[in-house]
């Protein structure tokens, strides 16, 4: 008898390995590079080439949202350390995450990252030049194992959606990522139609980078990323033809020639980069009053010496991780509140933050992502 039950079992467990064959499907995917890429899905192990693509990969997998995760590189904490402590509090285990060192500064580490063994690898587009030149994309490929890029940071206006297309596809979560991807195309549409109907003035807005991390003056945005989210706020973006690229620098006299109405600085914690600094530490259940107070430190520095938007109050600060997960719509209604108070009185952008977090993400949802220096707005 006992013999039979053995196999009996052996049959059972044949079978079900042969099941797990049959729901695996082989498809190309395309990632935002254009890229097509042959992946075994629903993926059921994962890399994460940045840490920071758990603010989308766990609305896919709300209840366990690092099931799939077998490794990812060590920014979250050092970037977002307020969403990294919830996320461990909430999931202790996640500190036994193998971690990783990124592309670009060379301390990713392949043999790590194969034997894991993991379906996929999402990395993050702004690594592709260093990913390429290291030769990794063959090396991982001699191994069985596909990378794919997404992007939520060079051009997010353009490549959010279809990183969530893709990582849906991956994880056989599409019906979940459409459904996020219609709340967030809805979210901006109540700003942008709102806009069209009214075509008000646009006031003149100089987006500061990162305020604050460093005694220098003034890291800005060009005509992507938070310079893009200013256009769509109904915003001029004053570095739209100053910087070329995404990112870039504009000297702190050519803030004080063009004047702007508005200043919208990003902030956060970065004690893990750089300890100390005058840097607005706005994010997830941050003190407010403390985040108020750096604002207004950053208005007396030179590069905004007698600028109307200084003198009319008109100084806010953003969390500066906006700038790199599909949240952006938050921000979007935000500063369009800022730009556009008459406009936008009954826009409540943390109702909205918190329906998010409620429909789709892990973690409740803490306010602490914006401060601004007028109290009417």
């Amino acid at each position: 008898m006992k013999f039979f039950n053995k196999v009996a079992a052996a049959a059972a467990g044949f079978c079900l390995f042969i099941s797990s064959i049959a729901l695996a499907d082989t498809v190309k995917v395309t990632d935002v590079t254009g890229r097509e890429v042959e992946v075994n899905v629903p993926v059921e192990h994962v890399i994460l080439g940045e840490g920071r693509q758990i603010y989308f990969v766990g609305a896919l997998d709300k209840d366990e949202p690092f099931k799939r995760v077998v490794g990812w590189r060590d920014d979250l904490a050092k970037a977002d350390p307020e969403t990294y402590a919830a996320y461990l509090a909430k999931y202790p285990d996640i500190a036994k995450l193998p971690t990783f060192g990124g592309m670009k500064d060379g301390t990713f580490d392949i043999e790590q990252a194969v034997a894991l063994k993991p379906d996929v690898m999402l990395m993050n587009i702004d690594a592709k030049t260093a990913t390429e030149e290291a030769g990794y994309i063959e090396k991982l490929e001699k191994v069985g194992i596909p990378l794919v890029y997404v992007d939520f940071r060079e051009k997010p206006m353009e490549n959010t959606e279809p990183s969530m297309r893709l990582i849906g596809k991956l994880f056989g979560k599409e019906e979940k990522a459409e459904e996020f991807i219609k709340f967030r195309a809805d979210s901006i549409a109540k700003v942008t139609d709102t806009l069209a109907k009214a075509n008000p003035k646009k006031p003149l807005v100089f987006m500061e980078r990162a305020g604050g991390y460093s005694d220098d003056c003034c890291m800005s945005f060009g005509n992507e990323n938070f310079g893009r989210m200013v256009e769509f706020a109904g915003g001029v973006n004053m570095a739209k033809d100053i910087i070329p690229g995404t990112f870039g620098t504009v000297n702190p006299e050519q803030v004080i020639a063009s004047n702007p109405d508005q200043i919208i600085i990003t902030g956060g914690n970065w004690e893990g980069y750089v300890p100390g600094g005058a840097r607005v530490g706005v994010g997830y259940g941050a003190d407010e009053k403390e985040a108020q107070r750096k604002l207004e430190g950053l208005t007396e520095r030179p590069a905004f010496t007698g600028v109307k938007a200084v003198k009319d109050g008109n100084v806010h600060a953003v969390w500066h991780q906006f700038y790199n997960n599909p949240y952006q719509f938050v921000a979007i209604q935000q500063m369009a509140k800022w730009l556009h108070p008459d406009l936008f009185g009954d826009l409540d952008p943390e109702a909205t933050f918190k329906e998010l977090h409620e429909r789709f993400l892990p973690l409740p949802y803490k306010s602490g992502y914006f401060v601004s220096l007028n109290a009417s707005r």
